[in-house]
Parts: structure tokens; sequence; C-alpha cells
């Protein structure tokens, strides 16, 4: 395989997992959240917060296991995803209840997309990683 070749398969897999992240992504915060993981968490320990952001580590689990990743290496970044996600979802609800924000707030929706955009970066991040470990 040329040089040429073994990039595009590189530049592939990537965008690949980026997009198993995104639908991954799609469903665990808008449409697999139930009532317990959406009231109550500006609570530091909150239950509902925890499994939302494991619904979001078994999403990447398998994306990471369709990637052919190690189990060693999708436990370790997928645990590392679910603190992530865990505390930038817990920042978002302390900004948005202590200023008592509602979607018909401007302010609401930078506090969302501020919280979206942390999600995306976390998700390069984690893609980043992954690329160093398979090539090296």
């Amino acid at each position: 395989m040329s040089q040429g070749n073994a990039l595009l398969g590189i530049v592939g897999s990537v965008l690949l997992l980026l997009c198993l992240l995104q639908i991954k992504h799609l469903f665990a915060d808008f449409f697999l959240q139930t009532h317990k993981m959406l009231s109550g968490r500006n609570v530091y320990l909150h239950s509902g917060r925890a499994q939302h952001a494991g619904v979001h580590a078994l999403g990447s689990v398998v994306a990471f296991v369709i990637m052919g990743a190690p189990v060693g290496f999708i436990l370790a970044i997928c645990l590392a995803e679910w603190v992530v996600h865990f505390h930038i979802d817990y920042g978002k609800a302390q900004y948005t209840e202590k200023r008592h924000l509602n979607p018909q707030q401007a302010v609401f929706w930078r506090a969302m997309g501020t919280d979206q955009c942390l999600h995306q970066l976390t998700y390069i991040a984690m893609t980043a990683v992954w690329v160093k470990c398979a090539i090296g």
C-alpha cells in the first residue's frame, strides 16, 4: 500500500469514527434522556446525570468496537469520556440554574452551544488519542 493510500485509509477511519461519535451523541443527548436524567441536574452527585454520561460512554464503546479498538483502550477512553461528560453537564446545569435561564433567553442558547462545543471537542480529543494509539 502506498503512503497516499495509507493516509486515505487513516483519514477515512478518522471520519468514520467522528461520524459514529456524532450519531451516538445525537441519540444519547436528544433521544435517550429520561426525566430522571433531566431533572435536578444542578446537584453534583446526581444519579440521573451519571446515567446520562453512562449512556454516552456505552455508545462510545459501540463506536470503538466497530473501529476495532482494543478492549483496554475502549475501557480507558470511555471511562475518561464519562468523567468529562459528567462534569461538562454539571457545569452547564450550575450556570443555567443559578441564572434561572430558559429557552426564551439568548444566554440559554449560548450555554447550550458551549456545552455542545465542549462535547464535540471531547470527541476530537478521543479520536486523536485513538489515532495515536492505533498508528503509534
